[in-house]
């Protein structure tokens, strides 16, 4: 299975949103034209993706829905409440191990600290690892199965920077 990691884009400000609640909060402006473009270098990238599952936040909605309409794959996206800010790598993988049937290639779309901690878990089993996801940063992991016990491979990690110069 490959497992990419991919956070949210640049969000409004909970208070500059006057919002009530993070879970409500948009991306940017700025924050849609960097992921137009990083949805773009992903495409470049040749990727695909099985099954798209993102945070019922909205900023991570619309991070989903913005690589998904780049590859056209607009019904392969699913809200995941394991994957919300709050969220326990523990719960995530168990939520994963249930998908049926299970995806080659897995586009997981989230917030930090938890995209790192389950990086960290699927790397060691420990969220000892530290990793720096910025904002619209994507990771690729390898690994047999997300059962237990999981032990996964890092291919690669990008920053948006890197993103957005292969668009």
């Amino acid at each position: 299975m490959n497992l990419y990691f991919l956070r949210h884009g640049l969000a409004e400000a909970r208070t500059a949103a006057n919002l009530r609640t993070d879970a409500r909060r948009p991306l940017t402006a700025k924050g849609v034209k960097r992921m137009r473009k990083i949805a773009r270098a992903i495409k470049a990238m040749d990727l695909s993706f099985d099954l798209i599952l993102s945070s019922p936040y909205v900023r991570a909605q619309q991070t989903a829905e913005i690589v998904a309409a780049e590859l056209n794959a607009h019904k392969r996206v699913r809200l995941a409440d394991e994957l919300g800010a709050s969220a326990h790598p523990k719960d995530t993988l168990a939520s994963l191990a249930h998908l049926r049937p299970a995806p080659k290639d897995l586009l997981l779309v989230g917030h930090e600290p938890h995209l790192s901690s389950l990086i960290s878990v699927l790397l060691s089993g420990s969220s000892a690892i530290e990793t720096d996801l910025k904002k619209g940063g994507l990771c690729k992991l390898s690994l047999g199965s997300v059962k237990p016990p999981q032990r996964a491979t890092l291919e690669w990690l990008l920053t948006p920077k890197q993103m957005t110069l292969m668009a």
